[in-house]
């Protein structure tokens, strides 16, 4: 088979007696990919700037390498001696200090992180282009405690008693293409209404113009996501949205209130019925007059799985 290297075609005999092994084969195609949607091009040109030597490393190519390696399953820079080993596939690979200056340098400089937002943006105008958009765009938001085992800059303590970063993503379910992050320290709060409405801010910026004028657009949260501030912000940018609900008291009575012809199965994705879940709606059961109009609540319900802590309506456990 024929692998790009360096721009040029390099011909590898694939065998599978055991000599002359090559690891991570398939992350060859992943590099391809990125050059032949343009991002390659597209970061070389945009992180120009940083090259300090006419025959240094095309910063380009050194942040597609640093996205193979995490393909791969690498988690930091060092890491990176995975893809450098592989010279037959991936030909001189940029060292672990040279890749982390590049990083520090974009990083630090005004203005790069956004360069390389555009990058992105761009090649995923020309992936869609050719591989056909998604018929909707499901936004999904999420926060993930990341543990730091040292002082690192911006660790803090989070509300689990651990101690690191506490970043907040947006994911395109349908694609399960990561649109935007935003880093955040350990004490990050949950529900931080201007930090989801930035993230979904840089989502958005990822997703072609026509797309987002003549697709239906939905935010997902969790519980963190229930609040004024980003439910308002969906309903004033035109996009629906399902975030958790905080289970108050007025909220359980209504549940315990639901007649039991009124539970229907849940559905999955693929639109078949959920062998244990059942979902009803309590709309007209709780006040939601101080919610955007249209607002509806659905519940759910499954069996309890074995341990399970039944406290919903045993208040003494």
């Amino acid at each position: 088979m024929k692998v790009m290297r360096d721009g040029r075609p390099v011909t590898v005999e694939v065998t599978a007696d055991g000599a002359g092994l090559v690891s991570h084969a398939g992350t060859a195609l992943v590099a391809q990919v990125a050059d032949k949607v343009g991002l390659t091009n597209a970061l070389s040109l945009r992180l120009a700037g940083i090259k300090q030597r006419r025959r240094g490393h095309d910063p380009g190519r050194v942040i597609r390498e640093l996205a193979v390696m995490l393909v791969d399953g690498g988690e930091c820079v060092s890491d990176l001696g995975a893809v450098r080993e592989q010279d037959a596939l991936f030909g001189t690979v940029a060292s672990d200090s040279t890749a982390f200056r590049m990083l520090e340098k974009i990083a630090s400089t005004p203005g790069l992180l956004d360069a390389v937002r555009v990058a992105h943006a761009r090649a995923r105008a020309r992936f869609w282009e050719l591989h056909g958009a998604p018929e909707r765009l499901t936004l999904d938001v999420d926060a993930t405690l990341i543990t730091a085992h040292s002082e690192k800059e911006k660790a803090a303590g989070n509300y689990k008693g651990g101690y690191g970063f506490y970043p907040l993503q947006v994911y395109l379910d349908e694609t399960r293409e990561a649109l935007g992050g935003l880093l955040r320290p350990g004490n990050a709060g949950s529900n931080t209404a201007e930090d989801h409405k930035a993230v979904i801010d840089r989502a958005l910026a990822q997703i072609p113009a026509e797309s987002i004028e003549s697709l239906e657009i939905l935010v997902r949260a969790e519980t963190a996501g229930a609040t004024h501030g980003l439910v308002d912000y969906c309903h004033e940018g035109n996009m629906r949205f399902s975030v958790g609900y905080e289970l108050s008291e007025s909220v359980r009575a209504a549940i315990l209130k639901i007649p039991e012809d009124a539970w229907v199965p849940a559905l999955d994705q693929d639109g078949c019925e959920r062998e244990n879940g059942e979902v009803a709606e309590i709309t007209d059961m709780v006040d939601l007059s101080a919610w955007p109009e249209g607002s509806r609540l659905i519940v759910r319900r499954e069996r309890p799985h074995p341990g399970a802590q039944l406290s919903f309506t045993d208040h003494d456990g």
